[in-house]
């Protein structure tokens, strides 16, 4: 099959996945897709069931050894409105040099690249192994990726993440904290405050908590390496009351923090709930705080990884701000870089594409990849 083929078939999978129930998709059909194409190309094929029965990882390897390299990414896209887009995000649109679709950067496409510059190798003995991992659910809870580093797998000596970087590898990358603060008060008719314990009262108590922990992280942290070279705090959404004639009884805030390398997220955690737990006591409401976190990621600078990687791209090794599956490949041991060829503008936005001039270097680069760790010699 050709990229613009595979591309096809991978974008016309919807793979959605989302904290809501009712947008929630499964990946099996991105996975069973990679599964076929992978053994026909000589692969042993892995599928990890996860708990959803609609979701899995795949672990694709070719030839043995205990080195070796991983090209890895997650099959499952974020939720898209399509009303916004000029094309069908599920269907593969070429326009303007580019290719159109959900995913086509971020970043189904990596994996139409990895089977292409794998044909390359057809027939040839690797003298170690190569791996193609693809997981689920990174855009939601990492099930994916927190699944494999529980089973302690793959095991390789470098992974390549292909998120959409530009083709920069990138070495830094700093962690999130997605926090759900729950307020319940107690509704009533809004004519006599007394009868009732207005949650929304507790919030601005909150908000104006949070805007004074936001000062304060960016006055206490900073690493130049970052294009936003401090920690963020980010209020993303709210949802309160039913009614204006009534007392507000419920209250819920969804924020964000993204911390740098090297910041002790349990610690952030417990600054949090000694700042905000207590709030509501004054005004006969319980505040309560949930918790979902993805670790900052930081790799040395100096392995052989890193340095090819820069050679072949031409670009020094960069941080960046949003977060990756990075961190539990490192907990597995392995050298990691995140290098692909999209660009994180494009990704979580409609009208997604991927570059046609990205699509070659990227090939190449895997290729270069390839047969470094895997047959021993960066091929020419």
């Amino acid at each position: 099959m050709t990229i613009e083929q595979m591309l096809k078939a991978l974008i016309q999978a919807n793979s959605i996945s989302s904290v809501l129930p009712a947008i929630d998709q499964g990946n099996r059909e991105v996975i069973d897709l990679l599964a076929h194409w992978l053994e026909d190309l000589g692969f042993n094929v892995e599928i990890m069931p996860l708990a959803d029965p609609r979701k899995a990882n795949l672990i694709a390897t070719l030839g043995s050894g205990p080195g070796g390299l991983v090209l890895a990414g997650h099959t499952d896209t974020v939720p898209c409105d399509d009303t916004l887009w000029q094309q069908n995000p599920f269907a593969l649109t070429e326009r303007d040099n580019r290719f159109y679709g959900l995913g086509t950067a971020d970043m189904k496409g990596f994996f139409a690249l990895i089977i292409e510059a794998v044909k390359s190798f057809q027939g040839m003995a690797l003298q170690q192994p190569l791996i193609v991992l693809a997981t689920a659910d990174e855009e939601s809870s990492m099930s994916g990726a927190k699944a494999l580093a529980a089973a302690a797998k793959p095991q390789a000596r470098c992974a390549v993440i292909g998120e959409p970087t530009g083709l920069k590898p990138i070495t830094m990358h700093k962690g999130i904290m997605v926090e759900k603060l729950v307020i319940q008060g107690r509704s009533g008719h809004s004519s006599n405050p007394a009868l009732g314990n207005n949650a929304m009262h507790t919030l601005q108590k909150v908000l104006s908590e949070l805007l004074a922990f936001q000062a304060e992280l960016k006055a206490s942290y900073r690493d130049p390496l970052f294009a936003v070279s401090y920690p963020t705090l980010n209020l993303g959404c709210v949802h309160g009351g039913d009614n204006p004639n009534r007392i507000c009884g419920h209250c819920e805030l969804g924020f964000e923090i993204r911390p740098l390398p090297g910041m002790d997220m349990v610690e952030l955690q417990r600054l949090l709930e000694g700042r905000l737990l207590s709030l509501g006591q004054d005004n006969g409401t319980a505040v309560s705080l949930s918790h979902y976190a993805v670790p900052a990621f930081s790799a040395a600078r100096t392995t052989d990884l890193v340095a090819l990687c820069e050679k072949l791209t031409g670009h020094s090794a960069e941080a960046v701000a949003f977060a990756t599956e990075a961190p539990y490949l490192d907990e597995l041991g392995m050298d990691v870089v995140v290098l692909g060829p999209g660009d994180i503008d494009q990704a979580h936005q409609p009208d997604e594409y991927l570059g046609l001039e990205r699509i070659n270097p990227m090939v190449e680069t895997l290729r270069q990849l390839i047969g470094h760790y895997c047959l021993g010699s960066a091929r020419s």
